[in-house]
Protein backbone atom coordinates (compact mmCIF):
# COMPACT_ATOMS: atom_id res chain seq x y z
CA UNK A 1 0.00 0.00 0.00
CA UNK A 2 2.81 2.39 0.89
CA UNK A 3 4.56 1.54 -2.34
CA UNK A 4 1.42 2.44 -4.32
CA UNK A 5 1.14 5.82 -2.58
CA UNK A 6 4.80 6.48 -3.25
CA UNK A 7 4.37 5.76 -6.97
CA UNK A 8 1.34 8.09 -7.16
CA UNK A 9 3.36 10.94 -5.65
CA UNK A 10 6.14 10.42 -8.20
CA UNK A 11 3.62 10.36 -11.08
CA UNK A 12 1.98 13.62 -9.94
CA UNK A 13 5.35 15.35 -9.73
CA UNK A 14 6.20 14.26 -13.29
CA UNK A 15 2.89 15.63 -14.58
CA UNK A 16 3.47 18.97 -12.84
CA UNK A 17 7.00 19.25 -14.20
CA UNK A 18 5.88 18.34 -17.75
CA UNK A 19 3.09 20.92 -17.66
CA UNK A 20 5.49 23.59 -16.49
CA UNK A 21 7.91 22.78 -19.31
CA UNK A 22 5.16 22.90 -21.98
CA UNK A 23 3.84 26.18 -20.59
CA UNK A 24 7.31 27.70 -20.69
CA UNK A 25 7.82 26.64 -24.30
CA UNK A 26 4.47 28.18 -25.27
CA UNK A 27 5.32 31.46 -23.54
CA UNK A 28 8.69 31.67 -25.25
CA UNK A 29 7.18 30.81 -28.66
CA UNK A 30 4.47 33.40 -28.22
CA UNK A 31 7.00 36.10 -27.43
CA UNK A 32 9.03 35.17 -30.52
CA UNK A 33 5.93 35.18 -32.77
CA UNK A 34 4.81 38.51 -31.36
CA UNK A 35 8.22 40.00 -32.03
CA UNK A 36 8.20 38.77 -35.63
CA UNK A 37 4.62 39.78 -36.46
CA UNK A 38 4.36 42.99 -34.56
CA UNK A 39 3.69 45.83 -37.06
CA UNK A 40 6.93 47.51 -37.91
CA UNK A 41 7.01 51.22 -37.76
CA UNK A 42 6.89 52.94 -41.13
CA UNK A 43 10.29 54.01 -42.23
CA UNK A 44 10.81 57.62 -41.58
CA UNK A 45 13.01 57.95 -44.67
CA UNK A 46 11.32 59.82 -47.53
CA UNK A 47 11.42 57.77 -50.74
CA UNK A 48 12.26 59.42 -54.04
CA UNK A 49 9.84 58.24 -56.77
CA UNK A 50 8.66 59.05 -60.26
CA UNK A 51 4.94 59.25 -60.95
CA UNK A 52 2.35 59.69 -63.67
CA UNK A 53 -1.08 61.25 -63.47
CA UNK A 54 -3.95 59.01 -64.51
CA UNK A 55 -6.29 60.05 -67.32
CA UNK A 56 -9.27 57.91 -68.30
CA UNK A 57 -10.52 57.37 -71.84
CA UNK A 58 -13.32 55.39 -73.44
CA UNK A 59 -12.33 51.79 -73.98
CA UNK A 60 -12.87 50.09 -77.30
CA UNK A 61 -13.68 46.41 -77.56
CA UNK A 62 -11.11 44.46 -79.53
CA UNK A 63 -11.18 41.21 -81.42
CA UNK A 64 -8.16 39.64 -83.07
CA UNK A 65 -8.36 37.42 -86.14
CA UNK A 66 -5.59 35.29 -87.59
CA UNK A 67 -4.97 35.51 -91.30
CA UNK A 68 -2.46 35.23 -94.10
CA UNK A 69 -0.80 37.74 -96.39
CA UNK A 70 -2.30 37.43 -99.86
CA UNK A 71 -2.02 39.34 -103.10
CA UNK A 72 -4.62 41.90 -104.12
CA UNK A 73 -5.04 40.10 -107.45
CA UNK A 74 -4.65 36.33 -107.61
CA UNK A 75 -5.20 34.32 -110.79
CA UNK A 76 -5.99 30.61 -110.82
CA UNK A 77 -4.36 29.60 -114.10
CA UNK A 78 -5.59 26.59 -116.08
CA UNK A 79 -5.14 24.99 -119.48
CA UNK A 80 -7.91 25.52 -122.00
CA UNK A 81 -7.42 21.94 -123.23
CA UNK A 82 -6.96 18.68 -121.40
CA UNK A 83 -3.98 16.39 -121.57
CA UNK A 84 -0.85 15.06 -119.90
CA UNK A 85 1.61 17.58 -118.46
CA UNK A 86 5.05 16.97 -119.93
CA UNK A 87 6.95 20.02 -118.71
CA UNK A 88 6.87 22.42 -115.75
CA UNK A 89 9.03 25.50 -116.05
CA UNK A 90 8.43 27.17 -112.65
CA UNK A 91 8.65 26.41 -108.94
CA UNK A 92 6.93 27.89 -105.91
CA UNK A 93 8.01 31.45 -105.26
CA UNK A 94 9.40 32.07 -108.74
CA UNK A 95 9.01 35.60 -110.07
CA UNK A 96 7.67 35.59 -113.63
CA UNK A 97 6.95 38.16 -116.31
CA UNK A 98 3.97 38.37 -118.62
CA UNK A 99 4.36 35.85 -121.45
CA UNK A 100 6.75 33.51 -119.64
CA UNK A 101 6.15 29.79 -120.26
CA UNK A 102 4.84 28.05 -117.14
CA UNK A 103 3.72 24.53 -118.19
CA UNK A 104 3.21 22.42 -121.30
CA UNK A 105 0.77 19.66 -122.19
CA UNK A 106 1.64 16.79 -124.55
CA UNK A 107 0.51 18.13 -127.97
CA UNK A 108 0.55 14.84 -129.91
CA UNK A 109 -3.20 14.23 -129.84
CA UNK A 110 -3.90 17.87 -130.67
CA UNK A 111 -1.45 17.68 -133.58
CA UNK A 112 -3.30 14.66 -134.94
CA UNK A 113 -6.56 16.58 -134.77
CA UNK A 114 -5.00 19.57 -136.53
CA UNK A 115 -3.64 17.33 -139.31
CA UNK A 116 -7.04 15.69 -139.76
CA UNK A 117 -8.71 19.08 -139.96
CA UNK A 118 -6.15 20.21 -142.54
CA UNK A 119 -6.97 17.18 -144.69
CA UNK A 120 -10.68 17.94 -144.44
CA UNK A 121 -10.02 21.51 -145.55
CA UNK A 122 -8.06 20.24 -148.60
CA UNK A 123 -10.88 17.82 -149.48
CA UNK A 124 -13.53 20.50 -149.11
CA UNK A 125 -11.56 22.90 -151.29
CA UNK A 126 -11.29 20.21 -153.98
CA UNK A 127 -15.04 19.64 -153.86
CA UNK A 128 -15.60 23.38 -154.07
CA UNK A 129 -13.40 23.65 -157.17
CA UNK A 130 -15.29 20.82 -158.84
CA UNK A 131 -18.65 22.33 -157.94
CA UNK A 132 -17.54 25.70 -159.28
CA UNK A 133 -16.44 24.22 -162.63
CA UNK A 134 -19.71 22.31 -162.99
CA UNK A 135 -21.74 25.41 -162.19
CA UNK A 136 -19.90 27.50 -164.78
CA UNK A 137 -20.30 24.84 -167.47
CA UNK A 138 -24.00 24.30 -166.86
CA UNK A 139 -24.62 28.03 -166.65
CA UNK A 140 -23.33 28.30 -170.23
CA UNK A 141 -25.62 25.44 -171.30
CA UNK A 142 -28.55 27.16 -169.64
CA UNK A 143 -27.77 30.36 -171.55
CA UNK A 144 -27.90 28.27 -174.72
CA UNK A 145 -31.27 26.84 -173.63
CA UNK A 146 -29.71 23.39 -173.52
CA UNK A 147 -30.82 22.67 -169.94
CA UNK A 148 -33.69 23.72 -167.76
CA UNK A 149 -33.65 26.12 -164.81
CA UNK A 150 -34.17 23.22 -162.40
CA UNK A 151 -30.98 21.53 -163.59
CA UNK A 152 -29.01 24.75 -163.19
CA UNK A 153 -30.40 25.19 -159.65
CA UNK A 154 -29.07 21.76 -158.69
CA UNK A 155 -25.53 22.72 -159.64
CA UNK A 156 -25.90 26.07 -157.91
CA UNK A 157 -26.98 24.27 -154.72
CA UNK A 158 -24.01 21.88 -154.98
CA UNK A 159 -21.69 24.85 -155.31
CA UNK A 160 -23.21 26.60 -152.26
CA UNK A 161 -22.83 23.40 -150.21
CA UNK A 162 -19.19 23.13 -151.23
CA UNK A 163 -18.57 26.73 -150.13
CA UNK A 164 -20.17 26.00 -146.75
CA UNK A 165 -18.08 22.85 -146.35
CA UNK A 166 -14.89 24.80 -146.96
CA UNK A 167 -15.90 27.36 -144.34
CA UNK A 168 -16.76 24.65 -141.81
CA UNK A 169 -13.57 22.66 -142.24
CA UNK A 170 -11.49 25.85 -142.20
CA UNK A 171 -13.07 26.86 -138.88
CA UNK A 172 -12.33 23.42 -137.44
CA UNK A 173 -8.74 23.72 -138.59
CA UNK A 174 -8.36 27.14 -136.94
CA UNK A 175 -9.92 25.80 -133.74
CA UNK A 176 -7.49 22.89 -133.71
CA UNK A 177 -4.57 25.23 -134.32
CA UNK A 178 -5.72 27.35 -131.39
CA UNK A 179 -5.89 24.27 -129.18
CA UNK A 180 -2.35 23.47 -130.18
CA UNK A 181 -1.38 26.90 -128.87
CA UNK A 182 -3.38 26.26 -125.70
CA UNK A 183 -1.15 23.28 -124.91
CA UNK A 184 1.39 25.78 -123.55
CA UNK A 185 0.43 27.80 -120.46
CA UNK A 186 1.81 31.34 -120.29
CA UNK A 187 1.93 33.89 -117.47
CA UNK A 188 -0.86 36.41 -117.95
CA UNK A 189 0.97 39.13 -116.01
CA UNK A 190 4.06 39.77 -113.93
CA UNK A 191 3.91 38.26 -110.46
CA UNK A 192 4.88 35.42 -108.14
CA UNK A 193 3.90 31.75 -108.28
CA UNK A 194 2.19 31.13 -104.93
CA UNK A 195 0.76 27.65 -105.47
CA UNK A 196 1.27 24.66 -107.78
CA UNK A 197 -1.37 21.95 -107.61
CA UNK A 198 -0.18 19.50 -110.29
CA UNK A 199 3.05 17.80 -111.27
CA UNK A 200 4.70 16.59 -114.45
CA UNK A 201 3.06 13.42 -115.75
CA UNK A 202 -0.34 14.23 -114.32
CA UNK A 203 -3.35 14.30 -116.65
CA UNK A 204 -5.51 17.39 -116.25
CA UNK A 205 -8.81 18.43 -117.74
CA UNK A 206 -9.62 21.68 -119.47
CA UNK A 207 -10.28 24.44 -116.93
CA UNK A 208 -8.65 22.62 -114.00
CA UNK A 209 -6.56 25.08 -111.95
CA UNK A 210 -2.92 24.04 -112.03
CA UNK A 211 -1.19 26.99 -110.33
CA UNK A 212 -1.82 30.36 -108.70
CA UNK A 213 -0.19 33.56 -109.91
CA UNK A 214 -0.17 36.52 -107.52
CA UNK A 215 0.19 39.70 -109.51
CA UNK A 216 2.66 42.38 -108.50
CA UNK A 217 1.04 45.14 -106.49
CA UNK A 218 -0.97 45.55 -103.31
CA UNK A 219 -0.87 43.09 -100.44
CA UNK A 220 -3.88 42.08 -98.34
CA UNK A 221 -4.77 39.94 -95.34
CA UNK A 222 -7.49 37.32 -95.68
CA UNK A 223 -9.28 36.50 -92.42
CA UNK A 224 -12.36 34.49 -91.43
CA UNK A 225 -14.91 36.30 -89.27
CA UNK A 226 -17.85 34.68 -87.40
CA UNK A 227 -21.26 35.72 -88.66
CA UNK A 228 -22.15 37.40 -85.35
CA UNK A 229 -19.24 39.86 -85.72
CA UNK A 230 -19.55 40.87 -89.36
CA UNK A 231 -21.59 44.00 -88.69
CA UNK A 232 -19.28 45.00 -85.85
CA UNK A 233 -16.32 44.63 -88.18
CA UNK A 234 -17.97 46.98 -90.67
CA UNK A 235 -18.21 49.58 -87.88
CA UNK A 236 -14.66 49.11 -86.63
CA UNK A 237 -12.83 52.38 -86.11
CA UNK A 238 -9.33 51.00 -86.47
CA UNK A 239 -7.68 47.90 -87.86
CA UNK A 240 -4.11 47.12 -86.90
CA UNK A 241 -2.16 44.31 -88.50
CA UNK A 242 0.83 42.61 -86.90
CA UNK A 243 3.00 39.82 -88.25
CA UNK A 244 4.33 36.78 -86.42
CA UNK A 245 7.63 36.92 -88.31
CA UNK A 246 7.97 40.72 -87.89
CA UNK A 247 7.25 41.49 -84.22
CA UNK A 248 8.29 45.14 -84.56
CA UNK A 249 6.05 45.88 -87.56
CA UNK A 250 2.49 47.17 -87.20
CA UNK A 251 0.51 48.25 -90.26
CA UNK A 252 -2.84 49.99 -90.49
CA UNK A 253 -5.54 48.20 -92.43
CA UNK A 254 -9.03 48.74 -93.78
CA UNK A 255 -11.82 46.41 -94.83
CA UNK A 256 -11.87 46.10 -98.61
CA UNK A 257 -14.18 43.19 -99.22
CA UNK A 258 -16.54 40.97 -97.23
CA UNK A 259 -17.81 37.77 -98.77
CA UNK A 260 -21.61 37.87 -99.19
CA UNK A 261 -21.93 34.16 -98.41
CA UNK A 262 -20.74 32.31 -95.31
CA UNK A 263 -18.69 29.15 -95.54
CA UNK A 264 -21.06 26.18 -95.31
CA UNK A 265 -18.91 24.30 -92.81
CA UNK A 266 -17.30 26.93 -90.57
CA UNK A 267 -20.13 29.50 -90.88
CA UNK A 268 -17.54 32.26 -91.19
CA UNK A 269 -17.18 34.99 -93.78
CA UNK A 270 -14.01 35.62 -95.78
CA UNK A 271 -12.84 39.21 -95.32
CA UNK A 272 -10.07 40.96 -97.24
CA UNK A 273 -8.10 43.62 -95.33
CA UNK A 274 -6.09 46.09 -97.41
CA UNK A 275 -2.71 47.11 -95.97
CA UNK A 276 -1.87 50.80 -95.86
CA UNK A 277 1.75 51.38 -96.93
CA UNK A 278 3.14 47.98 -95.88
CA UNK A 279 6.94 47.70 -95.65
CA UNK A 280 8.85 45.60 -98.14
CA UNK A 281 9.52 43.00 -95.42
CA UNK A 282 5.88 41.86 -95.60
CA UNK A 283 5.96 38.76 -97.79
CA UNK A 284 3.26 36.60 -99.30
CA UNK A 285 2.10 33.77 -97.05
CA UNK A 286 3.20 35.39 -93.76
CA UNK A 287 0.99 34.77 -90.74
CA UNK A 288 -0.77 37.94 -89.64
CA UNK A 289 -3.07 39.03 -86.82
CA UNK A 290 -5.75 41.64 -87.50
CA UNK A 291 -7.00 43.51 -84.43
CA UNK A 292 -10.35 45.23 -84.90
CA UNK A 293 -11.32 47.89 -82.37
CA UNK A 294 -14.80 49.36 -82.12
CA UNK A 295 -16.86 51.02 -79.38
CA UNK A 296 -18.71 48.56 -77.19
CA UNK A 297 -22.36 48.78 -76.22
CA UNK A 298 -21.37 50.23 -72.84
CA UNK A 299 -18.58 52.77 -72.79
CA UNK A 300 -15.95 51.69 -70.27
CA UNK A 301 -13.39 54.09 -68.87
CA UNK A 302 -9.83 52.80 -68.83
CA UNK A 303 -6.44 54.21 -67.93
CA UNK A 304 -3.13 53.39 -69.59
CA UNK A 305 -0.05 53.45 -67.36
CA UNK A 306 3.54 52.19 -67.68
CA UNK A 307 4.02 48.52 -66.98
CA UNK A 308 6.66 49.45 -64.38
CA UNK A 309 3.90 50.89 -62.17
CA UNK A 310 2.43 47.45 -61.45
CA UNK A 311 3.33 45.99 -58.04
CA UNK A 312 2.34 42.33 -57.92
CA UNK A 313 1.34 40.72 -54.61
CA UNK A 314 0.61 37.08 -55.20
CA UNK A 315 -1.85 36.94 -58.08
CA UNK A 316 -3.19 40.46 -57.47
CA UNK A 317 -1.85 43.44 -59.45
CA UNK A 318 -1.56 46.68 -57.47
CA UNK A 319 -0.29 50.21 -57.91
CA UNK A 320 1.13 52.72 -55.43
CA UNK A 321 -1.05 55.83 -55.36
CA UNK A 322 0.48 59.02 -53.97
CA UNK A 323 -1.80 61.34 -51.98
CA UNK A 324 -0.48 64.13 -49.75
CA UNK A 325 3.05 62.83 -50.36
CA UNK A 326 2.08 59.47 -48.87
CA UNK A 327 2.10 56.16 -50.77
CA UNK A 328 -0.78 53.72 -50.42
CA UNK A 329 -1.21 50.38 -52.18
CA UNK A 330 -4.34 49.98 -54.29
CA UNK A 331 -5.47 46.81 -56.13
CA UNK A 332 -6.43 47.25 -59.79
CA UNK A 333 -7.99 45.22 -62.61
CA UNK A 334 -5.87 45.04 -65.74
CA UNK A 335 -6.04 43.81 -69.30
CA UNK A 336 -3.30 41.51 -70.61
CA UNK A 337 0.07 43.26 -70.39
CA UNK A 338 1.67 44.83 -73.44
CA UNK A 339 5.36 45.45 -74.02
CA UNK A 340 5.60 48.70 -72.06
CA UNK A 341 2.04 49.74 -71.22
CA UNK A 342 -0.88 48.19 -69.37
CA UNK A 343 -4.55 49.14 -69.46
CA UNK A 344 -6.32 49.52 -66.11
CA UNK A 345 -9.99 48.56 -66.23
CA UNK A 346 -10.84 49.31 -62.59
CA UNK A 347 -9.22 50.72 -59.46
CA UNK A 348 -8.09 54.17 -60.62
CA UNK A 349 -9.76 57.52 -61.19
CA UNK A 350 -8.87 60.54 -63.27
CA UNK A 351 -6.22 62.59 -61.50
CA UNK A 352 -4.78 59.76 -59.40
CA UNK A 353 -1.01 60.01 -59.12
CA UNK A 354 0.63 56.62 -59.59
CA UNK A 355 4.23 55.68 -58.82
CA UNK A 356 6.04 54.44 -61.94
CA UNK A 357 9.58 53.92 -60.60
CA UNK A 358 10.65 52.57 -57.23
CA UNK A 359 7.50 50.55 -56.55
CA UNK A 360 9.38 47.65 -54.92
CA UNK A 361 11.00 49.89 -52.29
CA UNK A 362 7.81 51.40 -50.87
CA UNK A 363 5.83 50.52 -47.76
CA UNK A 364 2.25 51.30 -46.92
CA UNK A 365 1.95 54.84 -45.60
CA UNK A 366 5.53 55.77 -46.43
CA UNK A 367 6.28 59.40 -47.22
CA UNK A 368 7.52 60.04 -50.74
CA UNK A 369 9.00 62.87 -52.72
CA UNK A 370 8.26 63.11 -56.43
CA UNK A 371 11.14 63.82 -58.80
CA UNK A 372 10.83 66.46 -61.48
CA UNK A 373 11.10 64.04 -64.43
CA UNK A 374 7.66 62.50 -64.09
CA UNK A 375 6.20 60.45 -66.92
Amino acid sequence: MRQLQFLNKILKKQIVYSSAIVLGICLIGGMIWKGQHQPQPVASEVALVRTTTVGLANAAQEYTYSGEVRGRYESQLAFQVGGKIIKRQVDLGNVVQAGDTLMEIDPKDINQTVNANAAQVYSAQSQLKLAENNLNRYRQLYEQNAISQAQLDQYQSAYDAAVAAVRQTSAQYVQGANQLGYSTLYATSAGVISNISVETGQVVSAGQAVLTLVQDGDREIEISVPENRIEKLRQSQLLQVTFWALPDVTVDGKVREISPVADKISRTYKVRISLVNPPAEVKLGMTAAVTAAYPGGQQQQIATIPLSAIYQTGSTPNVWVVENNTASLRPVTVRPFGDNQVEILAGLQTGDVVVTAGVHKLQEGQKVRVTGDNL
